[in-house]
């Protein structure tokens, strides 16, 4: 159950947490933007409406909502295809709309099923991610856009390769900025004086010292001055006009377009499914275990995607990168999310000269920091020592998240869980115990509490190796479902193998609804207390011996 909380009660954590949040959010909004081919207002415009509307009407303490780098490929081709920004704008007001419709038919139930490991791999690896796509920024090699997550290039090289690349154009100016802003991080993070100043955040003090340092450089003709291309780019609106022409609203009439229901119903499930992920990993990294009613989410999502398109903006999910984010800088509440939107609103309005002098190798070492937060080695080590059937699809999902993306990598998680699941279940179909004695061993075969079609092959082939002239009792007391399948193949070795080969058969605790009959007790088939009787001889004589 959701804890209700008052949102101004811890509005100093919170405050200081939504400004890490809204620089960490302004160039990843710009930088989505640009990928999909988007005006880039349309990035901010999203981030805004992210954290006022759906950080208002989400139930998420730690979860911020934004701009997705998962929606780009998806943006760019519904861009080029329909062949109009407004057009695009109609696909995503309809997604909202599936979006509402989803959260009212309760759809985020099945968050519920997304298994622990597979979310904490899918964490790890987009941890990975992080680090290897900003260590390029932080040492002033900005040939990849901000925000992006793909494993492969546009060139044909990969995240690992492009590492290479870097070492061919370090800027050292960057490279000290990095250096700085590393230095700042970690002291707010170990020093115990300025850990005590929780107002004032460590990456907004790195932000700062970063762009005083670049300014130095700039004004001394220095070589280490970082270039324009290498900072914030924000758009700068010189009129009220201008600022009006950013607006774009959805073109209405393309709403009879079946390329745009098409467009729109993609949006819709990919940015529900991220989102569902994103608010299981939130409230798993929450410290006050407080948990999300994902139903409430997709209808808070589906009128942010609403708001976003009338106003020009890009679809939105919540995001991982921002929401861990927000809880590495101490998040209490959700008015973390809104102020990191009012923020944003007031900066791009008031401030874009200013902003844009930040270096983005600043902001690169707050997300690596953020990055290896994520995939810590202890989080290894724990699946590690929890065994192969914790680590194995917490690996898998990480390896395939870095490789492919976000949802194949949970995907082949889940599918891997589900694989460990079964097996484990042929496992415990039923217990088998013999008990051996002077005149004949007894085996006892105890079904468990449900017996599925899964289970025919391991029970079919115990039932094949009891030996001739045994003594079996097949016990269904605990059972509360047994499949058809193998009730047919009981029935078929009482009936047919055990008569032939002279097994002794005793069935115990089947259920009329079974349609298999108990073995009455005056039959000429061996008794429990016959059993027993015997166990008991046995012991008795076994007393003896050691007596004597």
């Amino acid at each position: 159950m959701t804890k209700k909380i008052n949102l101004f009660a811890n509005l100093k954590s919170d405050f200081a947490s939504g400004l890490v949040v809204f620089l960490v959010a302004l160039p990843l909004c710009l930088g989505i933007a640009m990928a999909s081919g988007a005006p880039l207002f349309s990035g901010i415009i999203a981030g805004v409406v992210g954290g006022i509307v759906v950080g208002y009407l989400s139930q998420s303490h730690i979860s911020v909502s934004g701009p997705a780098a998962g929606l780009t490929a998806i943006i760019l081709t519904a861009i080029t295809d329909l062949g109009a920004f407004d057009v695009f704008l109609m696909s995503v007001f309809i997604a909202g709309l599936i979006q509402l419709a989803l959260g009212f038919l309760k759809a985020g139930s099945i968050s519920n099923y997304f298994p622990t490991n597979v979310i904490e791999g899918m964490l790890a690896g987009i941890g990975i991610i992080i680090i290897l796509k900003q260590i390029p920024h932080a040492f002033g090699y900005d040939a990849d856009f901000e925000g992006d997550q793909a494993f492969i290039q546009n060139d044909g090289s990969n995240s690992f390769s492009f590492l290479f690349d870097v070492l061919n154009h370090i800027h050292l100016g960057a490279v000290v900025v990095s250096a700085v802003s590393l230095v700042i991080l970690l002291a707010w993070e170990k020093v115990p004086f300025l850990k005590r100043i929780k107002l004032v955040p460590g990456a907004l003090v790195a932000v700062i010292a970063g762009v005083v340092l670049n300014e130095i450089f700039v004004s001394t003709g220095s070589t280490l001055a970082i270039a324009k291309e290498h900072l914030v780019s924000l758009p700068v609106p010189k009129s009220f006009e201008d600022f009006k022409s950013i607006i774009i609203t959805p073109d209405f009439t393309a709403v009879t377009n079946p390329q745009v229901w098409v467009v729109a119903i993609t949006i819709a499930i990919v940015a529900s499914i991220e989102t569902l992920l994103c608010i299981e990993a939130s409230d798993r990294m929450d410290v006050q275990k407080r948990y999300t009613n994902t139903n409430v989410e997709l209808r808070a999502q589906g009128v942010g995607n609403i708001v976003s398109s009338l106003l020009g903006g890009l679809p939105m999910t919540s995001v991982v990168v921002r929401s861990s984010a927000n809880n590495n800088a101490g998040a209490k509440s959700k008015m973390s999310a809104i102020i990191h939107g009012v923020l944003l609103l007031i900066s791009v309005l008031s401030i874009p000269a200013i902003l844009n002098k930040i270096p983005l190798a600043t902001l690169a070492t707050v997300l690596i920091l953020v990055g290896y937060k994520l995939a810590k080695p202890a989080t290894f080590m724990h699946f590690w020592e929890k065994g192969k059937y914790q680590f194995v699809p917490f690996i898998a999902t990480l390896v395939f998240v870095v490789a492919t993306d976000l949802l194949k990598g949970v995907a082949l998680g889940i599918i891997i869980s589900i694989i460990f699941v079964l097996r484990g279940n042929l496992k415990r179909a039923y217990v088998f115990k013999k008990e051996e004695y002077e005149d004949g061993d007894i085996i006892h075969i105890d079904l468990a509490q449900e017996v599925s079609f899964l289970n025919k092959a391991a029970i079919k082939q115990t039932l094949a190796e009891i030996p001739e002239n045994s003594k079996v009792i097949i016990n269904a007391h605990d059972t509360e479902y047994i499949a058809h399948d193998v009730l047919d193949l009981i029935r078929e070795f009482k009936e047919t193998r055990a008569v032939d080969e002279n097994i002794k058969v005793k069935l115990k605790g089947f259920k009329e609804a079974y349609e298999l009959e108990n073995t009455p007790e005056n039959s000429n088939h061996v008794t429990i207390e016959h059993y027993y009787d015997v166990a008991k001889r046995e012991l008795v004589k076994r007393e003896v011996v050691k007596s004597e």
